[in-house]
């Protein structure tokens, strides 16, 4: 039989996705407050896979990327993603449409799994209309993408930097043995 234990707590990140880069970095900013100071900020990459958010957000749309330095108990991503949703609403205009979307998950040695509130096959409930959505694999030492995976998380540039958070939690969770 086995013995019921927690896990090792994981690396949190969040993307970003956004049309102006001053509610980009006010929402940096309301995160880095919330979750602790950044390790980690990405280039901006342009986001150009689903017109999805163009109504909402306009065009011309871009990401970034954050990792942070506090590492999370996977318990609390309910908790993040209530958060994040709360700052969409702080920074949505005057008619209510978000300016930034920000999507929060964690990389734990096995995966990556991001926060979402649309639930889905492969997408397990958690709690408080929070779903966590298996995204990458880490498998052949490298994060693999799934049949399911976004577009945009299945680019090699965005797999290496995730394959670098990796790198960077081992580095933390050895250095808390």
């Amino acid at each position: 039989m086995g013995k019921a234990k927690e896990p090792n707590p994981a690396k949190l990140f969040m993307s970003l996705i956004a049309s102006e880069d001053e509610i980009l970095q006010q929402g940096v900013r309301d995160l880095c407050l919330a979750f602790g100071e950044a390790d980690f900020t990405s280039e901006k990459l342009p986001f150009h896979f689903t017109d999805y958010y163009n109504k909402e957000m306009g065009e011309d749309l871009f990401r970034r990327f954050l990792s942070f330095k506090n590492l999370i108990s996977i318990s609390s991503l309910p908790d993040i993603k209530r958060v994040t949703n709360h700052f969409e609403e702080k920074c949505a205009n005057p008619a209510g449409n978000r300016r930034v979307n920000i999507d929060p998950g964690y990389i734990s040695l096995e995966h990556v799994i991001l926060a979402t509130t649309k639930g889905c096959a492969h997408r397990p409930y958690l709690r408080d209309g929070i779903y966590a959505d298996l995204t990458l694999i880490y498998r052949n030492k490298s994060f693999q993408p799934l049949e399911w995976t976004y577009p945009d998380y299945r680019q090699l540039e965005v797999i290496g930097l995730f394959n670098q958070f990796r790198k960077k939690y081992v580095e933390e969770i050895r250095g808390r043995s």
